[in-house]
């Protein structure tokens, strides 16, 4: 069962904003015995190396540092796991696997550093930063992190100096925002900061019922986001993941929204509708309504054929 977890911060913005407190307040419908969700839909244990170390994709890895975060998403693909304090932090002897395996693995190039949060652990993350910009093969270095919107005041001059130790490869910070109302004086604020570390930063967002299944929310949400300096990169249908089943949204109205915010959007400000693909391979981009398809299945990297479940 995931933790409850919400920053004194977000507290405050749950309670004036219903879209917030959907994301973070847990609710009875969590507990569905829905079928067709799964614990883990990524398969994300099964591709696990090492420790803290997942690798799926021929030249990029998933390094997860920390299952904390400064408040849990109740839509969580690792709900499974996240809020597992104790077990949830990689230790010294675990970066030491982790720079083996990429030693033995020249082919992996580029690294992103999720969780959990990174930014939580800022001791963590600077260790780890410094030893992964020092391998000749890693060129890229991406960090997922959602503290400007769970905890703004923690990104800190701390976790700065974390971000600054990477000095040769670009790195790229991927901001989750779900909602314009998370775009606050405060998380603008932090988002700032940010970019005087950042060789650039993008968006990733996920399709939520009840809280952004709206063209004009999402028109609003991407429009600032790139005023903002922050180009929108990925939205995603929901993982079908046991306990958030309540936040998938119909296929087809999702389809309906891209369609519409693609004829709005420019194309910097326009994210990539993308479907996870749930016990597959890889992030597989969704046709709109220009075009004429079968939206029932599609299929992943490896070509298997996966249905998609059209709503919760």
């Amino acid at each position: 069962m995931l933790t409850v977890k919400l920053s004194p911060y977000l507290e405050k913005l749950a309670k004036i904003c219903p879209a917030v407190r959907r994301q973070f307040v847990p609710s009875r419908l969590e507990e569905s015995d829905e079928e067709l969700t799964v614990e883990d839909p990524l398969m994300e244990e099964e591709h696990t190396v090492v420790r803290g170390l997942v690798y799926k994709y021929g030249n990029r890895a998933l390094v997860l540092l920390t299952m904390n975060c400064a408040a849990y998403c109740r839509f969580c693909t690792r709900r499974r796991k996240v809020s597992d304090i104790e077990k949830g932090v990689i230790s010294n002897a675990d970066l030491r696997q982790i720079i083996f395996y990429l030693k033995k693995h020249p082919q992996i190039k580029e690294l992103i550093l999720s969780g959990g949060d990174p930014l939580t652990v800022p001791d963590i993350l600077k260790t780890a930063l410094r030893q992964f910009s020092r391998l000749a093969q890693i060129k890229v270095l991406r960090i997922g992190t959602r503290l400007p919107v769970s905890n703004p005041a923690l990104v800190n001059a701390k976790v700065l100096a974390a971000l600054a130790e990477v000095k040769k490869q670009p790195l790229y910070l991927m901001l989750h925002f779900e909602h314009p109302a998370e775009l606050t004086r405060a998380t603008l604020c932090a988002v700032k900061k940010l970019q005087t570390v950042a060789t650039a930063m993008f968006s990733q967002s996920v399709f939520l019922k009840g809280v952004n299944d709206n063209a004009k929310i999402l028109y609003e949400l991407f429009s600032r986001l790139l005023e903002t300096g922050i180009k929108p990169y990925y939205i995603y249908r929901c993982d079908y993941v046991a306990g958030a089943e309540h936040f998938i949204v119909p296929v087809d109205k999702e389809i309906k929204i891209m369609t519409e915010l693609r004829s709005k959007l420019s194309g910097l400000a326009y994210p990539t509708y993308v479907i996870d693909a749930c016990g597959g391979a890889g992030k597989i981009p969704v046709p709109l309504n220009f075009w004429q398809f079968d939206r029932s299945m599609y299929k992943d990297f490896k070509s298997k054929k996966i249905k998609v479940l059209a709503s919760a």
